[in-house]
């Protein structure tokens, strides 16, 4: 059951519904008008207790521009043959795992409507060369843009807007061809030229560079074979490149744009691609809008448009999807997840944990954490029970690794330490006499970083400080999200709270573990070198023996345990919710016919979506 409360602010009544057994919270209500139909977004901020659950404040610079799970067969086609992990597909219970929206009933698809989507933040940019794309990016920007490539409904990569992929026999060079007769939105044709361009402005872009630079010789990355075909050449030997194409690198956006942009950095708000929709306008934090691409090369496009909604609270947004403001909605937050499977009746939802993990991380380059011991400490200290039972609300599964156990690469042998205090005091005392300019009152000196201002965020510290204090002298610095990311890039943190792994293949989550990531600005967030990971993570991506794959990332998983840098909690359960009336959603194929993934952390696509009028 659901309790309901009414409330009347500036003359008007509405109602919030709460988890059954929470308390009430005060709520302040603004109203502004954001679009010219004069729809309006509403923004609520709650103070006193708001209902728990956002996900952690995570990893916004998602830069993995590299996933997925395939190798090229000798049509240039694309087959599995890794035993790459696929997700299990099973009935909700409220565990976890993985659901798709119903199938939809046989109704005949129309023509029309606007599509308002409520998305969990925005994003600084819609450029896929130089912006750092979230889950909202990537929401928006599949509008515009279309990938070289895409993820069947197994999550194994196929061609998308490449015709194809060719490998070189020891997988260090991989040919690529386009589609042909393709134009961006501006008139400006697909072709090699296009494709170069904008690799080589994301290797040049400071922040996206960052993900890609590490992965491709300083000259020669990406040659025209012909006016169609590329071919991409890697420093390793990697048998799953296709994947990176169903990221950022392989949106494809207009080199014309491009080239005005970099002359009027205002434009990376208005981008040009290839997709089903059009740029047609963007106020940022408010509301951005693309409409129908009548041309578009993939088949007719049933929507008028599509609206963009950031609601950073998540309670808003459910309660705008509720209200019948929104059509859809983007979600990590437990308490709305549990709302939404309540009214199953109500809206399609799908709902999907086998994507990233959320996690304490660790600084092992600066003191204290660069003792092992002081990891270790802080991990034993970890209250996992609590942190588990008040933020991940019984939905959210324990994670111990950064695999499901649906995983064939999911290591049962190891499993995430914590509420172990009496070792963590051990470990302290030890490391404090030694090192007692590190400690006050036998207890060892830290910060804790998170990003704020978030009620959440705050309980969450709370929480893990009840448990770290026993060995730990807690400080605490909550920042705004892009000065927490800001400061973790350059390692200016001990421990703070993150979200990330979970690529569609594991190797795209080589850029997060690699020693080359680690820099005077890191990818490498933890800042821990390991030369014997390195060599697991380099061997598992060149090599096409499944059982081999299993065995070394299995490795990986108990070298990660072993580090002492990261403190699994939870899989983190993504929700895409939409109103009974959007249909469509799960109809995707790519042109040969390949059905493809309804969701992908966070992400739909929208060329085969309709709504009933």
């Amino acid at each position: 059951m659901t309790k309901v409360t009414s409330f009347t602010v500036a003359g008007v009544t509405d109602s919030i519904h709460l988890a059954s057994g929470s308390a009430p919270y005060t709520v302040v209500y603004s109203q502004s008008v954001t679009s010219n139909k004069g729809e309006f977004m509403r923004t609520m901020e709650r103070s006193a207790r708001r209902r728990p659950g956002v996900a952690l404040g995570a990893a916004l610079v998602s830069l993995a521009l590299i996933a997925g799970a395939c190798s090229s067969d000798s049509k240039g086609g694309v087959t599995d043959d890794t035993g790459g992990s696929t997700p299990v597909t099973t009935p909700d219970t409220g565990g976890g795992n993985i659901s798709v929206p119903p199938t939809d009933p046989p109704l005949t698809p129309v023509a029309g409507g606007t599509l308002r989507y409520g998305i969990e933040a925005d994003v600084d940019g819609l450029n896929p060369t130089t912006s750092a794309f979230s889950a909202p990016g990537y929401l928006m920007g599949d509008a515009v843009f279309d990938n070289l490539a895409a993820l069947d409904e197994n999550g194994k990569a196929v061609p998308f807007l490449a015709e194809s992929f060719t490998p070189s026999a020891d997988f260090i060079s991989w040919t690529v061809k386009v589609r042909s007769g393709i134009k961006f939105h501006d008139g400006t044709d697909l072709n090699a030229e296009a494709v170069k361009t904008a690799f080589e402005a994301q290797l040049a872009a400071p922040l996206v560079g960052l993900a890609v630079r590490p992965f491709y010789p300083e000259t020669g990355a990406i040659e025209i074979v012909d006016d169609l075909t590329v071919k991409w050449n890697l420093l390793e030997a990697n048998a799953y490149f296709p994947n990176a194409l169903t990221t950022q690198l392989g949106m494809v956006p207009s080199p014309t744009w491009l080239a005005a942009a970099k002359a009027d950095p205002t434009l990376n708000q208005a981008p040009v691609g290839t997709g089903p929709f059009v740029y047609d306008s963007r106020s940022q934090d408010s509301v951005t809008k693309f409409v129908r691409n009548p041309d578009y090369w993939g088949g007719e496009v049933l929507l008028d448009a599509i609206e963009f909604y950031p609601v950073t609270d998540a309670a808003s947004m459910l309660d705008l999807l509720v209200n019948g403001e929104l059509d859809a909605m983007q979600t990590t937050d437990q308490q709305s997840i549990i709302d939404l499977k309540d009214q199953a009746d109500t809206f399609n939802s799908g709902f999907d944990d086998t994507g990233e993990e959320s996690f304490a991380m660790i600084n092992s380059e600066t003191p204290p954490f660069d003792d092992i011991r002081v990891r270790q400490a802080l991990t034993f200290a970890t209250p996992l029970e609590n942190y588990r039972t008040l933020i991940g609300l019984g939905i959210s599964r324990p994670a111990d690794q950064e695999f499901t156990p649906e995983s064939p690469y999911y290591n049962p042998d190891v499993k995430q330490e914590g509420d172990q205090p009496d070792k963590a005091i051990a470990l302290a005392t030890e490391y404090c006499g030694e090192h007692p300019d590190m400690c006050t009152d036998g207890k060892i000196n830290m910060e804790y970083q998170f990003s704020g201002p978030s009620v959440v965020q705050t309980r969450i510290s709370e929480i893990l400080n009840e448990g770290w204090k026993v060995a730990f002298n807690v400080k605490f610095d909550e920042l705004s999200q892009s000065d927490h990311i800001q400061q973790t890039a350059f390692g200016q943190y001990n421990v703070n709270t993150w979200r990330q792994f979970g690529a569609a293949d594991p190797w795209a989550d080589n850029v997060w573990l690699l020693c080359r990531t680690v820099g005077g600005i890191s990818l490498n967030w933890p800042r821990y070198c390991d030369p014997a990971r390195d060599e697991l993570l380099l061997k598992a991506q060149a090599s096409t023996d499944p059982a081999e794959r299993v065995t070394l990332y299995k490795q990986l998983v108990q070298n990660m345990h072993d580090a002492y840098t990261y403190v699994f909690f939870t899989h983190t359960i993504w929700a895409n919710s939409f109103a009974k009336k959007v249909h469509g959603t799960c109809g995707r194929t790519n042109a040969e016919g390949i059905v493809l993934k309804c969701a992908n952390n966070g992400t739909t696509w929208y060329n085969t979506t309709w709504m009933e009028s």
